[in-house]
Parts: C-alpha cells; structure tokens; sequence
C-alpha cells in the first residue's frame, strides 16, 4: 500500500474514528487531536502486519483517549459539561452535528461518573454495537472483565440516583484484601473459600511468556496458583474496584484486576502487557 492509498484507506474510517473519540473526550478539538496521534501512528508503522486495518485503528485512537484521561485525572481537572466545545465553525460541521445528536445528555454523565476503562467499554460496546469479543481485544481485557465494566457504565448512565456503590467497593475490597493475605500465608483453605468454584484465572500473552498459565479454572487450582504467592502484591484501585499490583525496582510489571460477585471472587485477570498496564486506572485504595 502506497502512501495515497493509506492515507486514502485512513480517510475512510476518520468519521467512526472522530465519534469514537470524541464520546470518549467530549470535546471535537481533543477528539482531533486524537485522530490526527493515530493517523501519525499508522505512518510509523508496519501496515504489511495489519490484518484489520479499522480495527487497529479503534484500538490505538481508544488507547490514546484512555491516556489522556488518565492524565487528566492525575491533574484532577474537571470534565467538559455539556457542548460547550462543540465549534459551529469546524471543517466538518455535518460530522459535528451527527456527533452532538448522537451524544446527547449522556456526556457529562459519561465524563464526571465513569472511568476511563469503564467508559471505554460502555462507548464501544452500547453506543457503537462493538462485540464485547472485539471490544476484549482493543482493551486487552478478557470478555468477562469487559462486560463488567460495560454493566457498570450502563448502570451509571440509566440510573445515575443508585451509582454510589461505594458499599459495593468496601465489600470487594475486604474480600481482595482478604484473598492477598490468605495467598501470603499459604493459607489453602481460606483460600478456597473465598473463591467461586468455577472461579477462573486469564492470563494475557506477556503474563504468560514471564510463566503463567493463560487459563487456570477451580477454586482449587487456583488456590494453589496463589498459596504463598502474593508477597510482593500490593492493593490498589483499578479501574475504580480493588485489585492488586506486582511491582520491581518500582515498575508495574503484572496487574491483578478482580472479579467478585456477592461473596467470592469469580474471575482474576493478570495483565502484564506494557501497553494494557499503561491503559489501567490505577490508584490507592479508599
């Protein structure tokens, strides 16, 4: 593919790409931004690799959006109300226009509740019908993760009255707080108790190159994965909800991010893609 025929090919998905973007943002200037970062990163890249080429695209403009929200919560700025930064004098009013109608007064809800993982997969699963097996892959997160976080997105912006799920959180946190120090103590079976009997370990391609199993199921199996294994793991917020992180000489090398329903925890996630990581919402423990 020569360089016209790219940036022919690139021209074609810049509308999904701007929408994607901007519901991801809420503001067309940042949405652009972001658009104009990905059309840079498929210049420096190896385009004879690319099986899909919308696809790879989605998944670098969303991994751009997710830093810079990431970023923008580190210097505690607020998010944009409403359309305040929609211009009326842009290149493209039409596309603007569609992009406003199709936001509508969910933006504000989408950018001051959600976080940046959760709006990632609520953006491209419900407004864009993205499978949640696609929406896995751009996020680098297993299918069940991605539904979780979808279901909390949606919840958030249906019924923005009950989002307060704070007594939610305390209860996650005890029972991953609890799990990390059975797991430090080798203690089997608290273990065991604490974990769903059809519980299932996921891990990613890089988790497994440094010597995980990519998948591990039984609440026995992997109790023994983690009996006296969580010494050096530290709770922390991911995503909003407790997990844990495995960190040497201060970087992040694998992140644990849980799954709990009721009680016990259903699915553990071990990410340690540098690019996931960098992706993550991580932050202290409330």
């Amino acid at each position: 593919m020569n360089d016209e025929e790219l940036a022919d090919a690139f021209e074609g998905h810049r509308t999904h790409l701007r929408a994607v973007a901007y519901r991801m943002l809420g503001s067309v200037h940042e949405a652009d931004d972001a658009v104009q970062e990905a059309w840079l990163r498929l210049e420096r890249a190896d385009v004879s690799t690319i099986a899909n080429l919308g696809g790879w695209l989605t998944t670098v403009v969303s991994r751009i959006c997710l830093d810079y929200l990431r970023s923008q919560a580190s210097r505690r700025e607020g998010p944009m109300e409403g359309h305040s930064d929609l211009p009326t004098d842009t290149p493209d009013p039409e596309t603007d226009a569609v992009l406003a109608d199709q936001v509508g007064s969910a933006v504000h809800i989408l950018l001051s509740t959600l976080s940046p993982a959760e709006r990632l997969a609520f953006v491209l699963h419900d407004l864009f019908a993205m499978p949640f097996e696609e929406v896995a892959s751009v996020m680098g997160r297993s299918d069940t993760a991605v539904r979780q976080l979808a279901s909390r997105g949606r919840r958030r912006v249906q019924r923005p009255e009950a989002t307060s799920s704070a007594a939610d959180r305390r209860t996650q946190q005890k029972i991953v707080d609890a799990f990390l120090s059975a797991s430090r103590n080798g203690d089997l079976q608290q273990l065991v108790d604490l974990l769903d009997p059809d519980v299932v370990i996921r891990a990613d391609g890089a988790a497994v190159t440094m010597g995980s199993a990519r998948v591990t199921t039984g609440a026995t199996a992997v109790a023994r994965t983690f009996s006296g294994r969580a010494l050096g793991a530290r709770l922390v917020a991911i995503d909003g909800y407790a997990g844990a992180t495995w960190s040497t000489h201060g970087e992040l090398k694998v992140a644990f991010a849980f799954t709990v329903d009721g009680s016990r925890i259903t699915e553990i996630e071990l990410l340690a893609d540098p690019e996931v990581l960098a992706a993550l919402d991580i932050g202290e423990v409330s």
